[in-house]
């Protein structure tokens, strides 16, 4: 019988279970998220909006198989009933800029069950330009500005912008397979980084980008009529080309561009403390007393870049936001 409880687990469920708890116990809301990564970073936005009357409880699609992904927490579990209780919480990947072009986009964009992220995935967040130097200080635990973020950042995103609407473009009218996100990352990684003049960098990926820009316009002439009403679309959802970078698809632009950013420039700052440390040291024993304490204090970047919070003032998080109070407010539990 437990068993078959669990199969028929749905909205309705556990609002009657809700129910039956004390008039003074908090109603149970639970969120099905794709993996385990994504565990971290709802629970970190739903419990903005807990209160007195109700929680949000995250788990994975399923106790009983290890089943993950987009389609697992969505299509199975609106086959048991999405509603006020029981939602669904996932990256938007490009379902959400696809508009309904796809049952999964449908879904996405229709169903008020469906929390998404707007963004490309959590990682795009975790990626959010004004926080890398914080997360910068929090692996090394200085505070020097070596390189300009939010400049590189928007730079790299007004490079790839034009790149992307094709991207977009391919997807929506069948013909990723001809170019597809996979090649589109390949073009837009960032291969090599000189800390001390960052911005020069980006020009590898400029002649890259515009090298296949021109052979798309070479090989979809019906471009010509489309791609326009496509891109001001876009503009219109926020897709815009300083901020095309959140669009993108999460782990490229976390392995392959933001990384590969962060990691030279951890790298002198490590060192630059280091060599102050060493200045400052009055004797052997201490400057290996300092040393050890400093090496232990320190974070790997990829880690503190896993485990920011700092994006809630993300233009995508507002609209994410509107909708989990509007699903608050939908059940009478408004704060």
């Amino acid at each position: 019988m437990g068993k078959r409880l669990r199969d028929n687990l749905n909205s309705a469920y556990i609002a009657s279970a809700n129910v039956l708890k004390p008039k003074r116990k908090r109603k149970r809301i639970v969120a099905y998220v794709e993996s385990y990564d994504d565990v971290f970073f709802w629970r970190n936005i739903l419990q903005d909006f807990e209160n007195d009357q109700v929680y949000f409880e995250v788990m994975l699609p399923s106790r009983t198989t290890l089943g993950k992904g987009k389609k697992t927490a969505m299509m199975n579990m609106l086959g048991k009933g999405l509603g006020e209780y029981m939602i669904a919480c996932v990256d938007a990947d490009y379902d959400w800029l696809m508009q309904g072009c796809t049952p999964i986009s449908r879904m996405l964009c229709e169903n008020p069950y469906v929390m998404h992220t707007y963004a490309y995935a959590i990682e795009n967040y975790q990626c959010y330009a004004p926080n890398l130097h914080t997360v910068c200080v929090m692996s090394t635990l200085n505070d020097r500005k070596v390189v300009d973020f939010e400049q590189f950042i928007r730079q790299f995103s007004t490079i790839v912008w034009p790149l992307l609407v094709w991207n977009v473009w391919c997807y929506r009218y069948g013909f990723h397979m001809r170019f597809s996100i996979t090649d589109f990352c390949e073009i837009v990684s960032l291969r090599t980084l000189n800390p001390f003049s960052p911005i020069s960098s980006l020009d590898t990926i400029r002649n890259r980008v515009n090298r296949k820009i021109a052979w798309m316009q070479s090989h979809f002439p019906q471009g010509k009529k489309t791609l326009k009403p496509l891109r001001e679309e876009l503009l219109a959802m926020g897709l815009t080309p300083e901020t095309s970078y959140l669009y993108m698809q999460g782990h490229t632009l976390f392995e392959h561009v933001v990384m590969p950013l962060l990691q030279p420039v951890c790298t002198v700052l490590r060192k630059e403390r280091e060599r102050e440390i060493s200045r400052l040291a009055e004797h052997e024993v201490q400057l290996q007393n300092e040393l050890s304490c400093y090496q232990h204090s320190q974070a790997p970047v990829e880690e503190m870049l896993r485990k920011t919070t700092n994006f809630k003032s993300c233009p995508t998080y507002e609209r994410l936001s509107a909708d989990i109070t509007r699903l608050i407010t939908e059940v009478g539990l408004q704060k």
